[in-house]
């Protein structure tokens, strides 16, 4: 059964997708299929987690848009309930924000 939250972000995921192909002109065909396979948690999960960034995530970094990558996503506190038995892939999310300059807070 899915949340209210889930669902919103599974919004949000998309939201980031739309936001990506408009402001900085990065068209994530891969990302958007996996959303529609897998939903936005378990996006979150495959993104976040993989050893290396994704392609997507660095075109975003290439174009100065980390803002708009999963990473940044779910370390919004909104989405922290999502997360609470997921400690790691917050920490994973935090880290390779950091490894790559990301000055934005983050939680």
């Amino acid at each position: 059964m899915s949340t209210n939250l889930e669902a919103e972000f599974d919004a949000a995921m998309m939201q980031i997708y739309v936001r990506a192909k408009k402001e900085a002109g990065y068209s994530a065909t891969r990302y958007l299929q996996t959303l529609h396979d897998n939903r936005g948690l378990d996006t979150a999960r495959i993104l976040v987690k993989a050893e290396q960034p994704s392609e997507g995530y660095s075109a975003l970094w290439e174009r100065g848009r980390l803002d708009l990558t999963v990473e940044a996503l779910v370390l919004q506190p909104k989405w922290q309930p999502l997360f609470t038995e997921e400690l790691e892939l917050l920490e994973c999310a935090r880290q390779r924000l950091v490894k790559y300059s990301y000055n934005e807070k983050i939680s």
